[in-house]
């Protein structure tokens, strides 16, 4: 409703301004003059959704008025605006077509009409109008097409931030249930058929957020608020100890840019996470070391090590510090696997 209303009064204003001029021209203006520049202004009313139309039907309200109708005034004017609409919305052959045809209508008639209405200069000046308007116009279709690319872009990277913000708050969680739930089961305690619901449900529960979270890749939500920091991190440190894992920490959290502090709090939990559901770990080991352009994070198991695979969590943790301008490594051996992540702490700047 907005851009109706401003091509209306767009509209409006071109109408009165070719009305003012042509009756500042002379001669006077007969009503058939003043019906053909209104409907032809009027036509522009609908340039944004018909440009094309709008362009051929000022063309059309020009051929009538001025060899018929009057020749005074800047009709002209209005073909000349419905062109650069044209060539705003991308179509830039059409208005070069456009202008083509129509100063080859307007040589022609030049060269056969017994009096000579438009001089070179005229026509020299016009072809440089058109030529003016057209450019202008596919500058503004192409900053139309960077905006409308990078918006795109914005919200792919706030889809997949996203997803790497419920894959690591939810799945480490879970796994956790998990693995409490299949300790319990090896007890022989006697609430085991409450435990195996346990176990089945957090079992479910994973494999719905891994398809969910496929889902979330291509589907826009409101970002998560309050992210956490490396303050946090003895209570990720006891919630990972409960399991039966030895880990221990090495270095202090230290006041870090927002998102660096998120990014090292989140990698530290995949691979914590990664740690309790693949590994058979009995002890892991994180290390934090600062250093004065960037702090890298350690972490190291001595479970049974082979081949990585990389799904979602190494996919989030290695995403995460090249969006920092950083990098990630997992090094597996037969003593275990260890990862290695730089992360620049000026990022923020």
């Amino acid at each position: 409703m907005a851009e109706w209303t401003k091509d209306t009064l767009w509209a409006g204003a071109v109408l009165a301004g070719v009305l003012v001029l042509t009756i500042v021209q002379g001669p006077p203006l007969e009503w058939t003059g003043t019906v053909a520049i209104t409907l032809t202004c009027g036509l522009l009313v609908f340039r944004r959704k018909y440009p094309v139309w709008v362009t051929v039907g000022t063309i059309i309200g020009c051929g009538i008025y001025y060899p018929f109708v009057g020749s005074a005034g800047p009709l002209l004017a209005v073909y000349v605006i419905a062109l650069y609409s044209v060539a705003a919305v991308g179509k830039i052959v059409v208005a070069v077509s456009f202008a083509t045809v129509s100063m080859a209508a307007i040589v022609v008639g030049e060269i056969y009409s017994p009096i000579r209405h438009v001089d070179n200069i005229a026509l020299f000046m016009l072809v440089g109008w058109l030529v003016a308007v057209i450019a202008l116009g596919a500058v503004r279709s192409s900053r139309r097409a960077l905006v409308s690319e990078a918006e795109k872009r914005a919200a792919g990277d706030e889809r997949l931030r996203i997803a790497r913000e419920l894959h690591d708050v939810l799945a480490h969680n879970i796994s956790l249930i998990n693995v409490q739930a299949s300790a319990a089961l090896h007890r022989g305690n006697q609430e085991t058929e409450a435990l195996e619901a346990v176990k089945q449900a957090s079992k479910q529960a994973l494999k719905e957020l891994r398809a969910t979270l496929g889902v979330l890749r291509h589907v826009d939500e409101q970002a998560p608020t309050a992210p956490p920091g490396l303050s946090q991190l003895h209570d990720l440190v006891e919630r990972t100890r409960a399991t039966g894992l030895q880990v221990t920490v090495d270095g202090e959290p230290r006041p870090l840019p927002p998102e660096v502090d998120l990014a090292a709090y989140r990698i530290i939990q995949e691979a914590l996470t990664n740690v309790t559901r693949h590994a058979s770990a009995r002890a892991v080991n994180v290390r934090i070391h600062y250093g004065d352009k960037d702090m890298r994070v350690q972490v190291d198991d001595d479970g049974r090590g082979g081949k990585v695979l990389a799904g979602n969590g190494i996919r989030g943790m290695t995403e995460r510090a090249r969006s920092l301008g950083g990098d990630l490594s997992v090094h597996s051996g037969t003593g275990g696997v260890r990862l290695e992540a730089r992360l620049p702490m000026g990022a923020s700047e």
